[in-house]
């Protein structure tokens, strides 16, 4: 009969060995990192499988220290600062089993200096669900085929700045930094240290065996609020934490959310999106609708914001219509600029009802103060006389049966 192993106390050696050597900035990293590294020895088993991306903004953070633990204690590990994706393809492919790609100095391939790998981010995207894979031709000169390869594995990876927002939705996000001075951590050798963390790797294993058909039928539960994309990556880990018990299902569920929302926080939106919410919460700020020419002047008194350098030019109406443009109304039409009726002519203008359902759909949640009131650094409606009528008295008339033209803003 095969001795039962205690996955909880196997998953705090595991964790232990981490600390030994890593710096992690928060013990929800450790628990993320740690639950990472059992899952890749279950990877059959789900249906997606989370990146861990271990990012800084400054070399000396510990990023490839992190990869050289994980490369220990993950199965069939691939270690690389350079790689093709052709050729990871055909690595995934092949009948050696499904590696663990282990990505270091990922910004020399996403960077802002080296441009953007079309193909390797196809792969790491493609990589996370296990339905999916790459169409190439196989063959030579008019003698080819088309053949579907697999990319599905697990994925770490280790780099200086962000990676592209389609690989950071798929990954669990790791924000390293430099060791403060009182932060110690034990000099790894990997002529020393190798053989243990290979030891608790095979016990893994051996684990991960016994907890293979619990783990393979196991829809875990999910912290309230984690949906959709999140849910998919946090999945297979709160699954590894089920099957090992003991305090990882509770921890694991801690760290899901913490995680979860440092990387929210992390976010640098869309310029679309940041347009949108400075619009709700900056300008239109409870009013029903505003000249453009008052909205361009909130837009540019705004500090800390873009609007008065976007591509050496400060944003104009024109600009504004045509980001505008690419969200819609309740009534699934695009966002533009409609006549609006004041005491002194009809200028063009937004109605916050055209952009509501842009706002629920792609906003964060409003700050907390009222929607009415408005924020000292942005001038108010009654403050853009000097550009178009204040919003008091305004009525919309329809473009189409306006008696005269109306004035672009």
């Amino acid at each position: 009969m095969t001795p039962t192993i205690d996955g909880a106390a196997l998953l705090d050696e595991v964790e232990a060995f981490h600390r030994r050597f890593n710096v992690f900035p928060t013990e929800a990293a450790y628990v993320a990192v740690t639950l990472w590294d059992a899952h890749a020895h279950l990877i059959e088993c789900f249906e997606t499988t989370p990146r861990i991306a271990f990012l800084s903004p400054e070399p000396g953070s510990g990023k490839s220290r992190a990869l050289e633990i994980v490369e220990l204690l993950t199965p069939r590990p691939v270690t690389t600062v350079s790689a093709s994706a052709n050729a990871l393809y055909r690595l995934v492919d092949s009948a050696a089993g499904l590696p663990t790609v282990l990505f270091d100095e990922v910004d020399t391939i996403f960077g802002p200096k080296a441009g953007t790998d079309e193909a390797l981010r196809g792969f790491l995207n493609a990589g996370y669900r296990r339905t999916a894979g790459a169409l190439r031709c196989v063959g030579e000169g008019s003698n080819q085929n088309a053949q579907i390869f697999n990319s599905y594995c697990a994925v770490a990876m280790a780099g200086l700045g962000s990676l592209p927002d389609t690989v950071l939705t798929r990954s669990v996000i790791i924000r390293m930094r430099k060791r403060a001075p009182n932060e110690k951590a034990e000099p790894y050798r990997q002529r020393k240290h190798e053989s243990q963390g290979h030891a608790l790797r095979d016990r893994l294993a051996k684990w991960a065996d016994t907890v293979r058909d619990q783990v393979a039928g196991a829809w875990p539960e999910m912290p309230e609020g984690v949906t959709d994309r999140p849910a998919d990556v946090w999945e297979p880990l709160l699954a590894v934490a089920d099957a090992a018990g003991g305090h990882w299902p509770a921890r694991a569920r801690a760290a899901c959310l913490e995680l979860i929302s440092a990387a929210h926080d992390n976010d640098e939106a869309s310029l679309g999106v940041r347009l949108l919410t400075d619009l709700r919460d900056k300008v239109f700020c409870g009013e029903d609708r505003m000249p453009t020419a008052a909205i361009l002047e909130c837009l540019l008194h705004m500090d800390d914001a873009p609007w008065g350098d976007l591509d050496d030019k400060p944003i104009n109406s024109r600009t504004l219509a045509r980001m505008l443009s690419q969200y819609v109304t309740p009534a699934n039409k695009p966002i533009k600029p409609r006549g609006i009726r004041t005491p002194s002519g009809f200028p063009k203008g937004y109605y916050a009802e055209d952009l509501t359902d842009a706002w629920t759909r792609y906003c964060p949640p409003p700050p907390g103060e009222s929607a009415t009131s408005a924020t000292s650094a942005t001038p108010q409606v009654s403050r853009g006389e000097s550009v178009a009528d204040t919003a008091t008295g305004i009525r919309h008339t329809p473009t189409e049966t306006a008696t005269q033209p109306a004035l672009t803003g």
